[in-house]
């Protein structure tokens, strides 16, 4: 049976927030999550004056997806630390466990880009042609790095949220960026371009990036309480840990299954850098949105409170979907997709259209992250395994039907990642409400 609230809800915790505390909660949060994805955008730039123009970030876009599709754990850990991590037994069981990811994940993607290997997912699976096939096989060997670097960055953001701190966490990320976009204009100038140059550029910042998180989040690490009593174990961690990563691969397949599906509609050598290239603005927003689940998490979610988070992801979803409308006016259209990314003019109107369509992808994304706050909470990883699950068959059925319909593929994964979102939160939603058991662990 669900309680109205959480065991945790008897400790002390926050007082309930109102709408201007979760403003000044979630403000600093968004900046950090958008601009993580905006590092995206900006070595863009990289890639794209290299040999295959935008073939090459199209690769290096299939990459990044199957690096986040093995890297899925990491995202998983935040809520788990935000669970578990509040002292120092639970935060030294969190940290073993994150590294141990890491490394795995690691291992697992250097398997991938063994040739064979590499070709079947990237040429034969998802389906992609030579001209961008090759860039993604080279980009995922050369972000293997990466990967073990954003494992590295976890248990000091998860600190420092747990101490409220999010203005502080947001700097290490904001400095990443402007690193970022520092280098990127840089490597265009000296003439280090292409996808492995854009790895570089992406690499670099996130690893100064790590150092100065563990710099932050020292004094929060000294201060956290001792329960060596209620110490959890590395068992009850990671099976609350991997329904929540298990829903969120759910979610990556789901991209790399619409760009199987974006590939097979008629001009995939057009329609993918379209694509790709909307997306890179509208996902620096949308990933705000997830931030969600952290406000849920850091503040009780009692039952007479959810309607203040639900109120909150509606407002805060609408507004960030607003902002990637400014890069399709006259002037900044044209400044930014031909001028930096290289697009043929052309296709200007497709990626205007595609914006269009994505405006709902953060105001989707920030329901489904209220509902996972919630689910989380309540020590249910079950229900956001189950709404991850609807997430990639609402998003698959939609791309599928789209493809028939002959909708251009541009719009069909621009249409079909918020209808996921919207049935995923529904799924959770209606679960809740049935008094779903938690899990026992």
């Amino acid at each position: 049976m669900m309680d109205t609230e959480s065991p945790h809800d008897a400790a002390a915790g926050p007082a309930p927030p109102d709408f201007w505390r979760l403003t000044r909660f979630f403000f600093p949060l968004a900046i950090q999550a958008a601009s993580q994805s905006l590092c995206y955008p900006l070595v863009a730039m990289v890639a794209t004056r290299g040999p295959g123009g935008p073939l090459d970030l199209a690769g290096l876009a299939q990459s990044n997806t199957v690096l986040f599709f093995l890297g899925m754990f990491a995202i998983s850990l935040v809520p788990t630390g935000m669970v578990f991590a509040r002292t120092r037994e639970g935060y030294r069981q969190f940290y073993r466990m994150t590294l141990a990811a890491g490394l795995c994940a690691s291992a697992a993607q250097g398997l991938l880009c063994l040739p064979e290997i590499s070709h079947l997912l990237f040429g034969r699976l998802i389906g992609l042609p030579p001209s961008i096939e090759a860039p993604a096989q080279m980009t995922l060997l050369a972000s293997i790095p990466l990967q073990l670097l954003f494992f590295s960055r976890i248990p000091y953001f998860v600190v420092m949220y747990l101490g409220q701190a999010t203005g502080i966490a947001s700097l290490a990320t904001i400095g990443r960026v402007v690193l970022t976009a520092v280098l990127s204009p840089l490597f265009c100038w000296t003439g280090l371009v292409g996808p492995l140059w854009a790895v570089v550029a992406l690499t670099l910042p996130v690893g100064i990036e790590a150092i100065v998180s563990w710099a932050f989040a020292r004094p929060f690490l000294k201060n956290q309480p001792r329960d060596p009593r209620n110490a959890p174990r590395l068992r009850e961690l990671f099976l609350f840990t991997v329904p929540l990563t298990i829903g969120g691969y759910f979610l990556s397949l789901s991209t790399i299954l619409l760009a199987g599906i974006v590939a097979r509609a008629p001009e995939p050598e057009r329609m993918l850098p379209i694509y790709y290239l909307a997306l890179g603005l509208a996902s620096p927003v949308a990933f705000a949105g997830t931030r969600m689940q952290t406000i849920v998490l850091a503040f009780p979610p009692a039952d007479r409170h959810r309607r203040e988070t639900l109120r909150f992801a509606v407002v805060a979803g609408f507004l960030l979907g607003l902002l990637p409308l400014v890069f399709i006016l006259p002037g900044p259209a044209e400044f930014y997709y031909i001028r930096l990314q290289n697009l043929n003019a052309l296709d200007l109107e497709w990626v205007r259209q595609t914006a269009a369509v994505l405006v709902l992808l953060p105001l989707a994304v920030a329901l489904r992250a209220q509902s996972e706050g919630l689910a989380t909470w309540r020590k249910k990883p079950l229900i956001v395994l189950s709404g991850h699950a609807m997430f990639l068959l609402a998003a698959s059925v939609t791309g599928i039907m789209a493809l028939s319909a002959g909708i251009p593929g541009c719009l069909i994964g621009a249409a079909s990642l918020p209808i996921g979102s919207l049935a995923s939160s529904a799924t959770m939603r209606l679960a809740l409400k049935k008094k779903v058991s938690p899990l026992p662990i």
